[in-house]
C-alpha cells in the first residue's frame, strides 16, 4: 500500500476553509489525510478516492464552522451542500452515513457495500494514534502517521472534550454511538 500525500480535491476544499480552521489548519488537514489513507487501505478495490476525500474533509469540520463539539449534524449539512454544488446528489446518503457513523463503537452493518465501515475503522485508527489497527499492516500505519504528523490534533480534541464536560457533564461526547 502506498501513502497518498496529496489530492487536488483536498487542496480545493482546504483552501476554501483555511481561514475558518485558522491555527488548526495543519492539524485537521493531517488528520483528514491520515483517515483518507487508512480508509483507502480498508476499502481496497472498492475505494472511491473522491468520495473518501469528501467524507474525510467534512467529517469533523463542524467543530470549526459551528464552534461546537456536537459537530456531526453541522458537518453532514456542509457535506450535503457541497455535494449539491458539484452535482453528486447520489452520494448524499452514503457520505451522510460515513460522517454520522464515524464514531460508532460497533461495526456498521446497515449497507455493507458503502464505505461507512472502512471509514469508521480509519477514523478509529487515527483517533487511537495507531493503537487500533484492524489488521492494517504495521508498516503502513507507521508510514501514514509519519507522513502526516499530529500537529496538535489530539491535543485539540482533549481540550474540546474537557470544555464539553464542563457544560454537558451527562453528554460529554455527543458524537459517540454504540
Amino acid at each position: 500500500m502506498n501513502v497518498v500525500s496529496n489530492s487536488i480535491l483536498f487542496d480545493e476544499l482546504f483552501a476554501s476553509y483555511q481561514q475558518i480552521l485558522g491555527v488548526d489548519y495543519e492539524a485537521y488537514r493531517n488528520h483528514c489525510l491520515r483517515v483518507f489513507n487508512f480508509c483507502r487501505a480498508f476499502a481496497g478495490k472498492r475505494a472511491d478516492s473522491d468520495k473518501i476525500a469528501i467524507a474525510a474533509f467534512f467529517h469533523d469540520i463542524g467543530i470549526w464552522t459551528d464552534n461546537t463539539f456536537d459537530y456531526i449534524h453541522p458537518s453532514q449539512l456542509l457535506a450535503r451542500r457541497y455535494l449539491d454544488q458539484i452535482g453528486r446528489l447520489a452520494w448524499h446518503d452514503e457520505i451522510d452515513s460515513m460522517i454520522g457513523e464515524h464514531h460508532k463503537l460497533t461495526k456498521y452493518q446497515v449497507t455493507p457495500a458503502w464505505l461507512v465501515e472502512p471509514f469508521r475503522k480509519a477514523d478509529w485508527v487515527d483517533l487511537s494514534g495507531g493503537l487500533l489497527r484492524f489488521c492494517l499492516p504495521d508498516d503502513f500505519v507507521t508510514d501514514v502517521l509519519y507522513a502526516f504528523p499530529n500537529s496538535g490534533f489530539h491535543k485539540k480534541l482533549v481540550a474540546l472534550s474537557i470544555e464539553r464536560l464542563k457544560t454537558h457533564p451527562l453528554n460529554p461526547l455527543p458524537m459517540m454511538k454504540i
